[in-house]
């Protein structure tokens, strides 16, 4: 069992940036794979970004190709979202996840679809103003 918290959200501006941060119960975060992913009202939920277990693999929505970027402390259990550029687009509410089960997980070290992630997060909203 694993769970999540996110933390780090809020209300920006345009071009600002904003650092999110998961933090994970249980020994065993670092043999999951994590994920970002984002629900805008009245949108589904899509994948924002996502990191192998030992950090070396990185995947990324076009959409935030080159203003985010996600990394990862498995020795304080934690997964970082840092956010740079921030678009009013961006708003959204963000969720962090786990997973490790999943055969895109074992074969690519990390998963861009949101059904491969086994635990999630409260989600922590983020709003950018223009």
């Amino acid at each position: 069992q694993v769970q999540l918290v996110e933390s780090g959200g809020g209300l920006v501006q345009a071009g600002d940036s904003l650092r999110l941060s998961c933090s994970a119960s249980g020994r065993t975060f670092s043999s999951y794979a994590m994920g970002w992913f984002r629900q805008a009202p009245g949108k589904e939920r899509e994948f924002v970004a996502a990191i192998s277990w030992s950090g070396d693999i990185t995947y990324f929505a076009d959409s935030v190709k080159g203003r985010f970027t996600i990394s990862r402390d498995n020795a304080k259990n934690t997964v970082y979202l840092q956010m740079n550029s921030l678009k009013p687009e961006d708003t959204a509410v963000y969720y962090c996840a786990a997973g490790r089960l999943a055969r895109a997980i074992l074969m690519d070290g990390a998963s861009r679809l949101a059904d491969d992630y086994e635990y999630w997060g409260q989600g922590t909203q983020v709003t950018v103003s223009s």
